[in-house]
């Protein structure tokens, strides 16, 4: 079997994929950015404020609903409109978990754009201080399975994670 292995360093993210087999459908792909923000701050923002989102970075989200539940409950199911690729996309996941003690929460998507091409796809995010100086570093991690051999790995969706991170963090940490 052969693995398709990618590794991207820029100063302030690191993309690894793990477990990504090329002859398989499944994959898990991971990513390091570090951010100026706490880890309790960038938590907040996906858990607690996730309709604020798009404030940080227009160019990528647009907006975030909340469809069922309430903000920072496991259950809830929330619709993402952004852009990927140059392309308007829509998102419905079920917040499937959040452990604030952790500063992580875990999205499902359950309807939408990457079910065209992913039978299921979960992206968890997780904060933590750096263990050097203030700021924190966001660990993403994407599951996912493909539909089908010729869809791609969802590579330019976790730089796309990592780019709004980084939007996200400018955000927070801006002088008032």
């Amino acid at each position: 079997m052969s693995s398709l292995n990618i590794k991207q360093t820029t100063p302030t993210s690191n993309i690894v994929s793990e477990t990504m087999a090329s002859s398989t459908l499944t994959g898990k792909i991971e990513a390091d950015v570090e951010i100026k923000a706490s880890p309790g701050q960038f938590h907040e923002m996906f858990t607690h404020k996730p309709h604020h989102v798009h404030h940080t970075c227009y160019d990528k989200i647009q907006g975030c609903d909340l469809l069922e539940g309430e903000w920072g409950k496991v259950g809830t199911i929330i619709s993402w409109r952004y852009v990927h690729d140059g392309k308007a996309k829509v998102s419905k996941q079920l917040v499937e978990a959040i452990d604030p003690s952790k500063n992580l929460i875990t999205f499902r998507e359950i309807e939408g754009d990457q079910l065209k091409e992913y039978k299921s796809f979960v992206a968890t995010l997780q904060a933590s201080p750096k263990n050097k100086g203030s700021g924190s570093i966001v660990h993403w991690t994407v599951e996912y399975e493909k539909l089908h051999h010729g869809i791609a790995h969802p590579e330019t969706l976790l730089q796309f994670l990592v780019d709004a991170s980084k939007d996200i963090d400018a955000h927070l940490t801006q002088p008032n």
